[in-house]
């Protein structure tokens, strides 16, 4: 989701919700429980280190018309579709992967959402660094490989979402991630920096 009307970067793509998910007073408490786990606390702290705070309500509970698990919105904050959501784990993904592009949105202060390059960057890197592409949730969404899991799901969750962009066609999308693959797949802030 973008703030710019259109187009929708740094959604995370639908996962495992069934039945309708939670209710979103449900929601808001789980997010609350995702604030305390240490991933979550660890990129607070490294947005607030970076200059880029958030308050009490830059995180809430929505309930989505498309099939997206949440979003990044530049501006208003990360918004977890409560009717996609159905445990915990599924709400402290959506958290961190969100918290990654709200990171990369902080400290690159010319990030375009609207330029697929940019885009394609920020989704490489939520992908990668979440963990949405640990080996055991590969394996619970069907998906069974043993060498090179992890690039293969990197860029399959890349193009699902970059393809979203209005203004990013699939071809344009594919070229874009092959172009920042290499920086963006290596670029692992704020994980690199020294305690």
């Amino acid at each position: 989701m973008a703030a710019e009307p259109g187009p929708e970067p740094g959604s995370t793509s639908f996962s495992s919700a069934v039945n309708g998910g939670k209710k979103l007073e449900e929601c808001q408490t789980m997010i609350q429980r995702s604030l305390r786990t240490p991933m979550v606390k660890f990129l607070l702290k490294h947005l607030e280190q970076s200059g880029c705070g958030i308050g009490g309500r830059f995180i809430k509970a929505i309930n989505c018309n498309r099939q997206i698990a949440g979003g990044y919105i530049r501006g208003e904050g990360i918004l977890v579709c409560s009717n996609h959501m159905t445990m915990q784990d599924d709400v402290n993904q959506v958290v961190i992967h969100e918290l990654i592009h709200a990171f990369d949105d902080c400290r690159a202060k010319n990030l375009d959402w609207a330029n697929c390059a940019h885009h394609a960057c920020s989704e490489i890197r939520a992908a990668h660094l979440s963990g949405d592409c640990h080996y055991k949730r590969e394996l619970l969404r069907g998906f069974v490989k043993i060498r090179g899991h992890e690039q293969d799901c990197v860029r399959r969750r890349v193009m699902k979402s970059v393809i979203c962009n209005p203004h990013c066609s699939e071809a344009a999308a594919k070229d874009a991630m092959e172009a920042v693959w290499d920086i963006c797949y290596n670029d692992t802030q704020p994980f690199d920096r020294a305690p």
